[in-house]
């Protein structure tokens, strides 16, 4: 596996990659890699006879209280696990690299970046749709795979792909779970012993909503009580917790097309999110 960090040598090693007409297929992440992540790299290489994966803890999709500084870097342990995988490239930039100086472009998708963590996070999804951009400029992929679990992002890079014509694959794969039902995530590691048992909450809460929705309860009261349950348990803030159109992400009162039951929320320090598929059949 090549570790890769200036854009010549990046493209110069896509480019033989290419050379034998064969897809490629990239997985982008921020790293600390957890069995989620490697589940992705699994699908690339479903999808693509190359994988790249890229490690960029990209500063424009924090806000300014939120955890750049403290967000987990291991990239020693993360490029081995990837090695181990049979990843080509490791495609890991920094931030002068990514952002020289003098950059003054920003990516904006209208619409589906606006509701959640659009409005809970001011300025997340456009360092989100910028960043994306960039490495879809960089690597050339033919297919990217992203997880569910961020359900709003992966919505955003659809518009974004779908808006600019970009010819790229979008793959999502379903949000990868421990044994006890939480969705990995790279900020569980933040969660004291105490919390990661809380924090089984809000998967449970939007577990049981959904079969309360899908049963012809009324909506509103569902969510009601799902938020309840959350503050029973220690979240707080509770950002939102909401019943949402599947593509569009409008939110909706009624279960009468495919929808998606969306939750975020605090648990101490660490912001939590999950999303649950619900059926109107």
């Amino acid at each position: 596996m090549q570790i890769l960090r200036d854009l010549p040598a990046l493209r110069a090693a896509i480019a033989a990659l290419k050379s034998d007409g064969k897809t490629l297929a990239l997985v982008p992440t921020m790293g600390a890699l957890h069995d989620g992540h490697m589940a992705l790299v699994e699908e690339a290489r479903r999808h693509g006879r190359h994988v790249v994966v890229s490690i960029f803890v990209n500063p424009r999709q924090f806000g300014p209280n939120e955890d750049l500084d403290a967000y987990p870097r291991r990239e020693a342990k993360d490029a081995q696990l990837l090695q181990t995988a049979g990843v080509d490239i490791l495609w890991a930039p920094s931030v002068e690299v990514m952002y020289p100086a003098g950059y003054a472009t920003n990516i904006r998708v209208s619409g589906v970046s606006e509701g959640l963590d659009g409005a809970a996070r001011p300025g997340h999804f456009d360092g989100v749709a910028t960043v994306v951009t960039k490495l879809f400029n960089q690597v050339a992929p033919d297919v990217a795979i992203f997880g569910e679990k961020d359900y709003q992002q992966l919505a955003v890079i659809r518009r974004m792909v779908a808006d600019t014509n970009l010819d790229i694959e979008i793959i999502g794969m379903p949000t990868q779970r421990a044994e006890d039902g939480l969705a990995l995530s790279s900020r569980n590691a933040y969660l004291s012993e105490q919390e990661r048992k809380d924090a089984l909450a809000l998967p449970r809460a939007l577990g049981e909503a959904k079969r309360q929705i899908e049963k012809g309860e009324p909506v509103e009261a569902a969510l009601a009580k799902a938020i309840a349950t959350l503050a029973t348990h220690g979240f707080d803030p509770i950002d939102y917790v909401t019943l949402c159109d599947a593509d569009s992400l409008e939110p909706i009162a009624t279960l009468d097309r495919p929808a998606r039951l969306l939750g975020a929320a605090k648990l101490g320090k660490t912001r939590l999110i999950d999303n649950i598929a619900v059926d109107p059949a």
